[in-house]
């Protein structure tokens, strides 16, 4: 077994600085996916620096496409069309529930057999959301106990369905959509809330042709996609991490440079400014569909917030952290619908608890999020990130503004997503 790094995190006065961040993984996920079945040579320019965007492009090249990367995190994919070669061995997804989900739309239409693994902890994950609609339209997909990895997955001639999600899912979506590509007839996609669209924006950069209503998405099927060329914006899930510290110091002034603002991921922006942190766009600028620009953030007083429902949903990644701060606010803070917190890398509602309680913050922790009281005071603390990159980071931030050093243990789990957040996160720190 690999041994794990821990980080020591000393407390900070401010947060000041620019940052550049690498590139989206949902985006880097999805167009280096549809890269593989275009015809052409794909380059993505700022391709994510994440692990488990390098499990999808791993997939990819097993998958017989050529991949090569080039400078400035470039990526070059050379797609073989539509279909692809059977791989020789189990397709390695590591700890990425995105690869897995995803590639599994686009191998429900390829005419071989093949099998998706992962990591421990993605062998732990349920994929029966995804299994149902693929099966659905005629996938044959096998599990272990639970609908839980490997997934052995035989593909063939699919049909078109009409599907309505069960519980919302921007990836579930994604793989059908991208299914649909190859079944006959028209599949659409309804889902209870809104979710990310980077699936249906990707899919129109390839060439393919789709209909969008506010929850529904619809694609005819046998639609050829060509290669592209694209600058992927900064990844505003990593962002989070970075506006949450900037919004525990009145005084910090911090500027985003290239950053993913994408309307279906502005949630958090809209949490953070009803909590007082000011939030400025300096610049906006729009490629294949996708907005991206300059922020600038401010702080002065930090409330509190509820977040419950559709919005719960829209910030599932980012809910860690916010609650990470909470103690740190005037009104403390309250998740509620948020269970699939549960089923994660890890389980993040008793991770958070845990570790806001070895920090000596009062913490309710139910089946579907935490209530937590603001005004408190945290102390440095040994932190366990149980091998969640979004855990490790969180808690990397709320020891920001501790008293004392925090230990966080197992920190590394942050290059599954992002290998340079601890460099980032010193360079902005003022001490």
């Amino acid at each position: 077994m690999a041994e794990t790094t821990n980080v020591t995190i000393r407390p900070a006065k401010n947060i000041a600085g620019t940052v550049r961040l690498p590139g989206d993984k949902s985006i880097s996920h999805r167009y280096a996916t549809l890269a593989a079945v275009a015809r052409g040579r794909t380059r993505l320019q700022n391709f994510s620096s994440g692990a488990d965007c390098a499990s999808t492009l791993a997939c990819v090249a097993a998958l017989g496409c050529s991949t090569a990367g080039g400078q400035d995190s470039a990526v070059e994919i050379e797609g073989l069309g539509p279909v692809l070669r059977a791989p020789l061995a189990p397709l390695d997804c590591g700890n990425s529930g995105s690869t897995m989900r995803m590639l599994a739309g686009i191998l429900a239409g390829q005419r071989f057999t093949s099998e998706l693994v992962g990591d421990a902890s993605l062998s732990r994950r349920p994929m029966h959301r995804v299994i149902e609609p693929l099966s659905a339209m005629g996938a044959s997909i096998s599990a272990s106990d639970g609908d839980r990895p490997p997934l052995r997955l035989t593909g063939g001639r699919l049909r078109a369905i009409d599907y309505r999600l069960p519980v919302a899912s921007a990836q579930v979506k994604t793989a059908i959509l991208f299914a649909g590509l190859f079944a006959k007839g028209t599949t659409s996609v309804e889902e209870p809330v809104r979710t990310r669209d980077h699936g249906e924006l990707a899919l129109r950069a390839f060439g393919a042709e789709l209909t969008r209503e506010p929850n529904r998405a619809s694609i005819a099927g046998g639609q050829p996609l060509h290669a592209i060329e694209a600058h992927i914006p900064g990844d505003l899930s990593s962002a989070a991490f970075f506006l949450c510290a900037a919004a525990l110091f009145p005084g910090s002034n911090l500027v985003f440079d290239d950053l993913l603002l994408n309307p279906t991921r502005a949630a958090l922006l809209d949490v953070l400014r009803s909590m007082g942190v000011r939030i400025t766009v300096l610049d906006l600028e729009e490629q294949h569909g996708e907005l991206q620009g300059m922020i600038k953030v401010e702080h002065d007083e930090l409330k509190g917030a509820r977040i419950s429902g559709a919005l719960s949903a829209a910030l599932i990644d980012e809910l860690p952290v916010l609650a990470a701060i909470a103690p740190y606010t005037s009104d403390g803070i309250e998740i509620r619908d948020a269970r699939e917190l549960r089923v994660k890398e890890s389980d993040r509602i008793a991770g958070v608890a845990r570790n806001l309680r070895a920090m000596g913050a009062l913490v309710e922790e139910s089946e579907d999020g935490l209530r937590i009281p603001g005004r408190q005071q945290l102390h440095g603390a040994e932190l366990d990130s149980a091998g969640d990159h979004r855990i490790a980071m969180a808690f990397a931030v709320a020891a920001l503004r501790a008293t004392g050093e925090s230990l966080i243990r197992g920190a590394d789990a942050a290059r599954v997503s992002f290998p340079e957040f601890f460099s980032v996160l010193e360079s902005i720190s003022e001490r």
